[in-house]
């Protein structure tokens, strides 16, 4: 099954990523620091894309593996982490075999992610801590336009869950490969139904945060 990214996939690493150069625009770099925080063993990393952060990962003590369903990008990420080409909704890992998991900029990818939230929890470790790092609910999807730097618009639609190709831009990755959105709500009763414990939460990427990232732990 060839995957939406395969497509993208060079764009993806050598345009877009390569494009931001050092930056950090969404804080993603802080907010998985922050929430995941200092451990050892291994860190599963769910929709791996091409590895950029296992170096994040790693430099908390960590052991990164990834696993994503395109071949393509897994092909970029292979020099960074060890990886598997997998769907997220079914993980070949077995119950309560990683001490930590994240998933970082992809929930708007997995039309399927409430199975990908149930498939992480059941992976964990007692005690274990899953990081979810995304674009923020309420600030970003098809209803959002940040053409003007200074003034966000959010138009009706933000209570409307699916999934859309629009996009204000032609220069990210919503008008290519499309995304699916839930409102808040949604997003967290996700943690809660796949019977973990919500624990932190940070916002990051301007005053109208272009990022909402949450930490929840597997009960002990």
């Amino acid at each position: 099954m060839r995957a939406r990214y395969d497509e993208i996939a060079d764009w993806y690493e050598l345009e877009f990523l390569a494009g931001q150069g050092e930056d950090d625009p969404l804080e993603v770099g802080l907010a998985l620091t922050t929430l995941l925080g200092p451990g050892s063993g291994p860190c599963l990393e769910i929709g791996c894309g091409t590895g950029v952060h296992a170096e994040t990962v790693r430099a908390l003590g960590r052991t990164p593996v990834g696993v994503d369903l395109s071949g393509e990008m897994l092909r970029y990420a292979k020099p960074r982490l060890p990886v598997a080409r997998a769907n997220a909704e079914r993980l070949p890992l077995r119950d309560a075999s990683v001490p930590a998991a994240v998933a970082v900029l992809v929930h708007t990818d997995m039309p399927g992610y409430p199975d990908v939230v149930r498939e992480a929890a059941r992976v964990l470790e007692p005690g274990g801590v899953f990081v979810h790092i995304g674009v923020h609910p309420c600030f970003c999807g098809g209803f959002a336009d940040r053409s003007d730097p200074a003034a966000l618009v959010v138009r009706r639609g933000y209570r409307e869950s699916g999934w859309t190709t629009d996009s204000w831009t032609d220069q990210g990755l919503r008008d290519k490969v499309g995304a699916a959105h839930w409102p808040l709500p949604d997003l967290l009763s996700m943690f809660l139904d796949a019977g973990l414990v919500l624990d932190g939460f940070t916002e990051g990427g301007g005053d109208s945060p272009l990022q909402l990232s949450i930490r929840a732990r597997k009960s002990s």
